[in-house]
C-alpha cells in the first residue's frame, strides 16, 4: 500500500492513527467543503505527522459525506489515479461507509479497520497488513492537541522543572490537607505580604486587609510547618511583624495560588504510577493552533496524561465543582480526545449528588476528599481510568 484513503472523521485520532501506524507515501482525505477549505487545520495535520517523524503526503479532496454517490465518485477518482490503495473505514459518516462499500463491490482495494474498544487493527477484506495488528502507538500529551488542530502552551507551571520538586510534593499536600479548610485565607495572607514580583522575600503584620473590608490573621501555624519543610525559610514573628523568604520563585508562585498544589498531586499521582506515556500539568491548549492573540480561543488543563492513544483529561477543584466545570471539562475531552478519551474531575470536597450526578451524565468520573487522603486510593482512581 503506498496510498492511504481515509473518510475524514470529527474524532482526530481517526484520522491520523492508520498513517501513523503503516507510513503510506500519500494519505488521501475525503473530507467535506469546510475542510478542504481550512487550510490551517490541513498544516495542523501536517504538523502533527512532523512532529511525529511520518514523512506522508497529505491531499484533501471534497466532497459531502452525507452523499454516498459524491463520496463514491471521489472514491473512483483516487483508486483510478492510485491504484496502489487501501481503504480505511474506521471513520466516517454511515454515507460515506456505504459509498465505500458500493465502491468495493467492484473494485479489488484492500479494505480494513480499526477498534477502538481492542486498540486492533482488523482485514475486513485484502488487507492482511493490518490483519489482527495490535495498535502500539505512544502518543504525547501535545499530540492529541495537533492532530485536532490546536496546539500546546506552557502555563503557570513548567513541567521541564518539576521533577526537582518531586519530593516536595507529598508533603506539601499533607500540610494542605491538615489545612485545608482554611487555605484560602492561608494563600490570601501570603498574597498580601509578597506584592513585589521580582523579591522572594515576604513581609507584613499580624493582620492583613482581607476580601470585603476583613482581616486576615497571620496562619502562624501553616507557616511555621513550611519553614519545616523548606518551602520558605528565615521565618521570623517578632511583635506584630510577619517575614520570611520564599525557597525559590517556583514555591512562590504555588504557595500564592489556591488549586496548585492539589494539581501538584494529581500530577505526581499519575507520574509514579508509571502506566502513562506523558503526564502533564498545567497545558494550555489553544482551539485554532494560531498561538497568542485576541481571537485566540484558550483553556488551561490542570492534568492531561496519555496511555497509548488513549488522552486522560483531569480537572482539579479544591471548592465544589459547578456545571460549568463539568461542562467545559467534557467540551475540552470530546474536542481533543473524541470517543476513545476519558475524563475526572478532582475536586477536595466531598461532591454533592446533584454535581455527582451532572458528571455521570457527562461520562466523567468523579475522584473526591475520600480518594485524596489515601494516595493508594487515589491512584487506583486514576489507573481506572485508561481500562
Amino acid at each position: 500500500m503506498k496510498t492511504l484513503i481515509e473518510l475524514y472523521d470529527e474524532r482526530p485520532l481517526e484520522n491520523v492513527l492508520s498513517t501513523e501506524v503503516f507510513r503510506p507515501e500519500r494519505t488521501v482525505f475525503i473530507c467535506p467543503p469546510e475542510t478542504a477549505r481550512n487550510q490551517s487545520l490541513q498544516n495542523k495535520l501536517r504538523e502533527y505527522f512532523r512532529h511525529r517523524g511520518i514523512d506522508t503526503e497529505c491531499i484533501f479532496m471534497s466532497s459531502s459525506l452525507l452523499d454516498a454517490e459524491a463520496v463514491e465518485k471521489r472514491l473512483r477518482e483516487i483508486t483510478d489515479k492510485y491504484p496502489d490503495c487501501a481503504l480505511d473505514i474506521a471513520g466516517g459518516t454511515d454515507a460515506a461507509l456505504f459509498a465505500g462499500g458500493m465502491l468495493c463491490a467492484g473494485r479489488e482495494i484492500p479494505v480494513f479497520t480499526y477498534s477502538r474498544k481492542r486498540n486492533t487493527f482488523f482485514d475486513i477484506r485484502g488487507a492482511a497488513f493490518a490483519r489482527d495488528l495490535p495498535c502500539t502507538v505512544q502518543l504525547d500529551v501535545e499530540d492529541c492537541f495537533l492532530m485536532a488542530g490546536g496546539s500546546m502552551h506552557m502555563g503557570r507551571v513548567d513541567n521541564a522543572v518539576l521533577g526537582d520538586y518531586m519530593p516536595l510534593i507529598e508533603p506539601m499536600f499533607s500540610l494542605y490537607l491538615r489545612h485545608r479548610k482554611e487555605w484560602p485565607r492561608i494563600v490570601t495572607y501570603i498574597q498580601r505580604i509578597s506584592q513585589w514580583e521580582s523579591s522572594l522575600h515576604a513581609q507584613g503584620g499580624m493582620t492583613e486587609k482581607g476580601e470585603h473590608g476583613s482581616r486576615i490573621s497571620a496562619p502562624v501555624q501553616a507557616l511555621t510547618e513550611m519553614r519545616d519543610i523548606g518551602l520558605i525559610c528565615s521565618l521570623t514573628i517578632v511583635s506584630e511583624e510577619v517575614a520570611f523568604d520564599f525557597a525559590d520563585v517556583q514555591i512562590r508562585t504555588w504557595l500564592r495560588d489556591v488549586g496548585s498544589i492539589l494539581e501538584l498531586y494529581v500530577y505526581k499521582a499519575c507520574t509514579d504510577l508509571n502506566i502513562f506515556h506523558d503526564v502533564r500539568t498545567s497545558a494550555v491548549v489553544d482551539w485554532q493552533g494560531k498561538g497568542p492573540g485576541r481571537d485566540s480561543v484558550t483553556n488551561e488543563l490542570d492534568v492531561m496524561a496519555t496511555h497509548g492513544v488513549k488522552p486522560i483529561f483531569i480537572s482539579c477543584k479544591t471548592c465544589d465543582v459547578k456545571t460549568e466545570a463539568l461542562n467545559e471539562l467534557a467540551v475540552l475531552r470530546d474536542r481533543f480526545g473524541g470517543q476513545i478519551a476519558r475524563a475526572a474531575i478532582v475536586t477536595a470536597e466531598q461532591g454533592r449528588p446533584p454535581m455527582r450526578h451532572r458528571a455521570m451524565e457527562l461520562g466523567i468520573d468523579v475522584i473526591d476528599l475520600n480518594d485524596l487522603r489515601s494516595k493508594k486510593a487515589l491512584q487506583e482512581r486514576i489507573a481506572a481510568l485508561v481500562r
